[in-house]
């Protein structure tokens, strides 16, 4: 046996002592769902106080897991870690109770929560202002991750995603299109053809002994259709500190550059680290600039709570009457500015204090406040919530091969934790026996969606959308559950 197989042989087993066995299978129950047919989405029921069909025919989704979290404080991640130092955690199986109940895919898909920031970068002529909304939905699709520990299930090759949301105007569709190294691929596009997102991500992992950092690799690209733009960045590092001893606690660092190729305007944004006594933490400091590097703005805040924008002669007086050492006043925006839909989510860090408010400067973005009980739900948001929701009819029209269809990840969000674990053993046995027999027979995989080639903007290796899915022929699809 090679290394890399010896790596997901690792033990995967749960305590049946510590088991979630005191839930009954009445709580694991979803609640009964809708009917999935269009026409009939003008009627208005609730179900189990959970869904429902406004009579706009907007569907609300569940606002709760059918089971709270399993506790993590019986259990050492050091009895594993403490082999793996210098490692890549791709190639380590960790126990299930480390793991929320989502895959990986589904947390990319948690891009799209701040859908209306494209949609405004679309609305706007002026490509300054699109910029501005496009770097605000960049920020905004990692401020997810606050307090999120807990890590994804690693995908299976074949694994695909998709998600609809007609009241937020977009379908997304992911796979995993290669297990070693894991690569994920997803393309989305909005219901009203006026924009495409896609991309590919290799999030390579990695342990230094009391943290573990993701170092991001892929392209993120988002072309805005009616004004004939495109925009590609790569997400900053994110690092997980803590991991042996103490609270657990989330970082995100680097520099992201985004770059509009058709006017050749950029958006430098520094993610800080946290620094000495974690003055800088969560903290984003950046500027636009055209193609002749003239700064045009400059943006700041911070990614689990709030991004501003101002002009650069104010920032730079603001900056200069700060380090003069006169004690100014923390100047905070008007009430009516503060009080939107999107508040700041609850449980801030204890370390920091808010975003400095500059006089004049504009909101970009403000985060959307979790759900009062997230806390017991893995720290999901409003939308990570309802991505796992298996609606009544839904499995007639899905992918055999869609997350929602995994009963290792179905399971855990049940509070079936004894079952997942060994769910989750024998689908990662599965996955090595076929691969064990294509190399017998020589043959390779080939991906369904998605195929590799080159991103037409930035001229590196990409993994492109196919087409067809929503076609629905799921009839060649590989038999991974």
């Amino acid at each position: 046996m090679n290394s890399e197989e010896e790596f997901y042989d690792a033990v995967t087993g749960f305590d049946s002592d510590n088991s979630s066995g005191d839930f009954s299978e009445a709580n694991h129950k979803v609640a009964e769902m809708l009917d999935l047919d269009p026409h009939q989405s003008d009627r208005t029921g609730k179900h189990n106080g959970e869904t429902e069909i406004q009579e706009n025919g907007i569907k609300r989704h569940r606002t709760s897991l059918p089971a709270p979290m399993f506790s993590r404080n019986d259990f050492s991640v050091w009895s594993i870690l403490k082999k793996c130092i210098g490692l890549e955690l791709s190639k380590i199986t960790m126990p299930i109770v480390f793991n929320e109940p989502l895959s990986f895919l589904q947390r990319i898909t948690e891009y799209m929560e701040h859908i209306y920031l494209i949609n405004k970068a679309c609305s706007h002529a002026d490509p300054l202002e699109r910029m501005q909304a496009v770097a605000a939905f960049a920020v905004s699709a990692v401020a997810s991750q606050w307090e999120r520990t807990g890590k994804p299930f690693n995908p299976l090759l074949g694994e695909t995603y998709e998600l609809t949301r007609e009241d937020l105007g977009f379908r997304f569709i992911s796979e995993q299109v290669s297990h070693h190294p894991p690569i994920s691929a997803f393309y989305s596009e909005g219901l009203n053809k006026d924009f495409i997102f896609h991309g590919s991500i290799y999030p390579k992992l990695k342990f230094w002994g009391k943290s573990i950092e993701a170092e991001p690799r892929g392209t993120i690209t988002l072309e805005l259709l009616k004004h004939n733009e495109a925009y590609t960045w790569t997400n900053p590092t994110c690092c997980v500190h803590n991991v042996i001893i103490g609270k657990l606690w989330l970082e995100q660092y680097g520099t992201v550059e985004i770059v509009n190729h058709s006017t050749g305007d950029k958006c430098v944004l520094n993610f800080k680290p946290c620094g000495l006594f974690g003055k800088e933490l969560h903290r984003v400091e950046g500027h636009i600039q055209d193609k002749n590097r003239k700064k045009l703005c400059v943006i700041y805040g911070k990614w689990t709570e709030c991004l501003w924008c101002t002009d650069p002669t104010t920032y730079e007086t603001y900056k200069k009457n700060e380090k003069r050492g006169g004690e100014q006043k923390k100047t905070k925006p008007s009430e009516d500015v503060i009080k939107s839909e999107n508040d700041e989510a609850d449980d801030m860090p204890e370390v920091q204090d808010t975003v400095q408010f500059i006089p004049g400067s504009k909101l970009l973005w403000r985060i959307n406040c979790r759900p009062p009980n997230s806390s017991q739900m893995y720290n999901f948001t409003s939308f990570a919530v309802s991505l796992n929701e298996l609606e009544k009819g839904m499995e007639a029209i899905l992918a055999p091969t869609d997350c929602r269809l995994r009963p290792d990840i179905r399971n855990m969000e049940n509070g079936n934790m004894d079952v997942a674990s060994k769910e989750k053993e024998r689908l990662e046995e599965k996955q090595r026996a076929a691969r064990k027999e294509r190399a017998k027979d020589e043959v390779e995989w080939h991906t369904r969606w998605f195929h590799q080639g080159t991103n037409p903007y930035t001229g590196t290796s990409d993994w492109l959308y196919s087409g067809g899915y929503f076609d629905r022929n799921f009839s060649d699809c590989p038999d991974i559950y």
